[in-house]
């Protein structure tokens, strides 16, 4: 009966691969898109999953910071993939912003259209992610100490023409509200990180991993989880629990990163479990998943101190 099972288990698996990819190949703008786009003064990062909705093109969207949203107007015209986040409720006379792409060899080409200039863009398709375990057995390299209790040895700025924000007093990393975002020189794949922190009240900050995958930090104790909640993957998955401290505490947080899956302990609660990371989160410094990167800390919202940074690769 076992080997029974385990055959119409892959015959159903080899009929869902191969109706997926008659689906890419009869609408080739189908599925996930990593965004990337430049001009020179900005890096535009973008996100986009295209399905099909009730016979219609259907879309959700991640326009450079915020959240993933759906998409109010999209539509293939021409062979051409047309889509906008619509007007500006703020100010709706102002124009529309809209994307036009067609697919060219397997990448998403297009040109984001402002109403006052006109911004180049490539998209690609995500790494084809293994069967990753945050909670597996994992082999650990050397410790690295990011924080020297000192100074910011170790750190760049992501905007290296506005101020810093950033000092050292009495051993303790803090920034000044709507200070610059700070960024390890060092880039990482695979690993453990050890946070203590603390926030002052109704603050706001994220830990980005790889710089692409926001973990929320929020003074939201005794609140209901949600996907903006504090350890939330930043608009894509709520914390199990709510394990925040009250703003002032210092709190302690773990996180194990292994290729798209990502185990969080906060305050000793298991916050995230193993999750998947459907994709890259507002406020990313790329869209180049496949490969290593930093790890960037908020400081552009509210304050936050810091005592303890410690990350460990996972080999």
């Amino acid at each position: 009966m076992k080997k029974k099972t385990n055959l119409a288990v892959g015959i159903l698996v080899l009929l869902l691969t191969a109706c997926s990819l008659w689906s890419q190949s009869a609408n080739p703008f189908l599925g996930k898109w990593d965004i990337m786009g430049k001009t020179e003064k900005e890096t535009y990062v973008f996100w986009l999953e295209v399905a099909m909705k009730d016979g219609k093109p259907a879309g959700q969207f991640l326009n450079r910071g915020g959240s993933v949203l759906p998409l109010p107007e999209i539509a293939i015209e021409n062979q051409e993939l047309v889509f906008s986040i619509g007007p500006d409720p703020k100010n709706p006379q102002k124009p529309k912003p809209v994307h036009r792409a067609s697919v060219k060899d397997g990448k998403l080409v297009g040109v984001l259209d402002t109403g006052k200039e006109k911004i180049s863009w490539v998209g690609v398709r995500p790494p084809k992610w293994k069967e990753y375990n945050a909670n597996g057995k994992h082999k650990f390299g050397k410790e690295i100490n990011l924080f020297d209790s000192r100074s910011l040895a170790g750190w760049t700025l992501q905007f290296p023409a506005r101020p810093s924000g950033w000092s050292v007093i009495d051993g303790i990393l803090q920034n000044e509200a709507h200070a610059n975002n700070i960024v390890t020189e060092q880039k990482f794949q695979d690993f453990k990180l050890q946070l203590e922190y603390k926030l002052e009240p109704k603050s706001n900050s994220g830990i980005y991993l790889r710089g692409r995958y926001e973990l929320q930090v929020l003074d939201d104790a005794g609140t209901p989880t949600e996907k903006h909640g504090h350890m939330s993957i930043y608009s894509r998955v709520a914390p199990a629990v709510n394990a925040s401290k009250p703003a002032g505490e210092w709190q302690a947080v773990e996180i194990t990163l292994v290729g798209n899956r990502v185990t969080v302990l906060l305050n000793g609660q298991k916050v995230q479990d193993n999750s998947l990371i459907e994709g890259i989160t507002g406020g990313a410094l790329d869209a180049n998943e496949g490969e290593p990167g930093p790890l960037m800390i908020q400081g552009d919202h509210g304050k936050i101190w810091i005592r303890k940074a410690v990350i460990t690769p996972i080999l």
